[in-house]
């Protein structure tokens, strides 16, 4: 069907822009972005949009955590007759000037969480290595993906109270492509099965520079994949130079009997210019269960689901500290962390997870990776 968006040119398919040429119903395009204050670090603020062209669904979700609580807001709605509307209900993603400014906002709701947001970048994007992964001769993930790192301006408002956000870091995401499936609610079987891994996603923006790191392993040393790099101030020119091609990791974790709770650690990094650089890593009290996104799925409902005709929203809160509530929420998280690299201190978040059987970090293998 035509879309405004069709009188725009960069059409790459004989047919309109809210068509594909793959018919995969895990295809999905999804924008996430986040933000903290630093040097404190206690809040984190998450949100996200995921379009799913081929299930005719446009999902998104909201939500701010503080140690010990988090507060959630989640809508979906079909994707036509409007299925290039960056809206879901009374929340928004606006594009204002692509790769530099960004509009969020979130109006009134039941839940009581509103803000309104925005994106300023300050550093470079860094394009990640292509993900693509087949299974038995059938691809199972075959997606592109990007971040970059800025600060933000405006307001949040949740709990009865408004936080002023000017000036916080943050970072944001944008995917699309076949993203493998990942099911990690124990409510609604089956769950999905991971072999022993440990995968680290993490950012960090400094003075003058940023530091993406990305990497999974089967164990230690052992790299399916990694993309990283070391990021320059918005509108620098790219070096390959500054490519991330190893890393090696000593991470320490808390003894948490309830979940898998990284506290910090070293990582030893290698460029393609040769440049070797040693950064560590503290971990902030704070963090964001990406449950609350629907990642892993929660309650039956999964990243996609079609919710009906009708505008569907959903929000709770959480105590963080009560161990039902941990074991539902599982690992995938984003924490806040402060990181030295040199005699520089920057900030950013860090998402981790150790998959049973991999040889190291046995402390935390008895709770689940994801």
């Amino acid at each position: 069907m035509l879309s405004p968006q069709d009188d725009l040119i960069g059409h790459q398919l004989p047919t309109t822009f809210d068509q594909l040429d793959n018919s995969d119903p895990a295809w999905m395009e999804r924008l996430w972005y986040t933000g903290h204050p630093a040097p404190g670090g206690e809040l984190i603020f998450d949100l996200g949009l995921g379009y799913h062209p081929n299930r005719n669904v446009m999902d998104a979700f909201a939500g701010v955590a503080v140690p010990g609580r988090q507060w959630n807001f989640r809508a979906s709605r079909r994707l036509r007759p409007d299925p290039l509307n960056t809206t879901v209900g009374p929340l928004s993603f606006r594009v204002i000037e692509g790769l530099k400014r960004h509009a969020l906002a979130l109006a009134e709701n039941d839940s009581g969480l509103r803000f309104e947001l925005e994106f300023n970048a300050t550093l470079n994007p860094h394009e990640e290595a292509g993900h693509l992964r087949r299974r038995e001769g059938r691809i199972t993930e075959h997606m592109y993906r990007a971040q970059q790192m800025g600060r933000y301006a405006g307001w949040i408002e949740f709990d009865g109270r408004r936080v002023d956000v000017d000036g916080w870091p943050g970072q944001r995401d944008h995917s699309w492509g076949v993203r493998a499936e990942m099911r990690s609610d124990e409510s609604h079987p089956p769950l999905t099965f991971y072999p022993p891994f440990f995968f680290c996603w993490t950012t960090a923006q400094f003075k003058d520079h940023g530091l993406v790191i990305f990497f999974k392993e089967r164990a230690p040393g052992d790299l399916i994949y990694l993309s990283g790099e070391i990021v320059r101030p918005l509108g620098g020119k790219a070096s390959g130079r500054d490519q991330l091609v190893a890393v090696q990791h000593d991470l320490q974790w808390h003894d948490d009997p309830l979940g898998q709770s990284l506290a910090g650690g070293r990582f030893d990094l290698s460029f393609a210019g040769g440049e070797r650089r040693t950064v560590q890593v503290r971990t902030l009290p704070t963090r964001y269960w990406l449950k609350g996104g629907l990642y892993g799925g929660l309650d039956g409902w999964f990243q996609g689901d079609d919710k009906g005709r009708a505008l569907f929203t959903a929000h709770e809160r959480w105590d963080t500290t009560d161990a039902a509530t941990r074991r539902k929420l599982r690992t995938l998280a984003d924490q806040v962390i402060e990181v030295r690299d040199g005699d520089e201190v920057g900030y950013g978040i860090i998402e981790y997870g150790v998959g049973k059987g991999y040889e190291k970090y046995a402390s935390v293998q008895a709770h689940p990776p994801i």
